[in-house]
């Protein structure tokens, strides 16, 4: 067989958001949502090549998933679709992921104090056959043949016809969330697909306005986002920016308040973490609207990770 480099590239297939199981349970199988990087591996006769969500070879930055995906596929070859991990203890964590996503040749002490897994979750080819026509239902039979050898990779479990125990189970455990797929789709390379659904478990935070940054395209002379804060015996404490989940008319009289309340200083205490690159667009306002978002987690800084509007509330 030719080298992994000489392997059709495939675009990642992507999940629709939804809040529940659609229809019949025993049509879906559950997976675990797992909160990385997303990576396609080309394995051939062990030789590999790690390519990211756009594309390009990452190999180089994961050489414990290399090696891994060499072990467990031996001289066979397979693409495979998964995702680059970082644990903290035994949760996943993008925080701890960011030390090395960017990191072209980690270094040994690097390597020692952020270890990454690669987390297996589809077969897209096999030998000289692709797969992405085959239901998935065959493809993940073909995936858990395979024998996981470090700890550099893993093929976690689906749970066909579970989808209700695994979307609390994942809530108990504080995992992200779960992506249901239909028993029997096909693999759409590139597409948004109702096939795979992902089920996200969302926080609520109520948040003090202290500022915006201007929009792009239709927004540019309106609010593209609101930097939140959380009232402390401190004072005003950065949260982040929401920029996402506002109507087009709620946006025009939310950025009416705020140009109403604009202040020349910063009501954010000092010391708080508003980052540069916000601060010079920013423009501040007094810190007396408030609002609810919903978020994935806090980030280990304080940061409301994936916050979304859900509207203003009473001061």
């Amino acid at each position: 067989m030719p080298g992994p480099e000489y392997l059709p590239i495939i675009e990642p297939m992507l999940a629709s958001a939804a809040r529940a199981t659609p229809g019949a349970e025993e049509e879906w199988a559950a997976e675990m949502k797992w909160d990385g990087a997303r990576a396609l591996a080309y394995v051939s006769d062990g030789a590999v090549i790690l390519r990211g969500r756009t594309g390009r070879d990452i190999t180089a930055c994961y050489p414990e998933i290399a090696a891994g995906l060499a072990e467990v596929a031996g001289p066979r070859t397979i693409v495979l679709d998964g995702e680059i991990i970082a644990f903290d203890e035994s949760r996943p964590s993008f925080a701890r992921l960011q030390r090395r996503l960017h990191v072209r040749r980690p270094d040994p002490v690097l390597l020692e104090t952020v270890p990454v897994s690669y987390v297996a979750f589809d077969m897209l080819h096999r030998a000289a056959r692709p797969l992405l026509a085959n239901p998935y239902a065959q493809r993940r039979a073909l995936l858990d043949d395979l024998a996981p050898g470090s700890g550099a990779v893993m093929i976690p479990p689906a749970f066909p016809g579970e989808s209700r125990a695994v979307i609390d189970a994942s809530r108990q455990l504080g995992l992200e969330g779960v992506v249901l797929k239909r028993i029997g789709s096909r693999y759409y390379p590139g597409r948004r697909s109702p096939e795979w659904l992902k089920i996200r478990h969302l926080a609520t935070a109520d948040i003090v306005i202290g500022g915006w940054l201007p929009g792009s395209g239709w927004r540019s002379e309106l609010a593209g986002s609101v930097i939140a804060g959380r009232s402390s015996p401190g004072g005003l404490e950065y949260l982040g920016q929401v920029g996402s989940g506002f109507a087009e008319e709620e946006i025009r009289d939310l950025t009416r308040r705020l140009r109403s309340l604009e202040v020349r200083e910063s009501p954010f205490t000092a010391g708080t973490g508003v980052p540069p690159s916000v601060a010079r667009r920013a423009r501040w306002t007094r810190p007396v609207l408030a609002a609810e978002v919903t978020y994935t987690e806090l980030t280990p800084d304080g940061r409301l990770r994936h916050p979304v509007w859900r509207g203003l509330r009473p001061a």
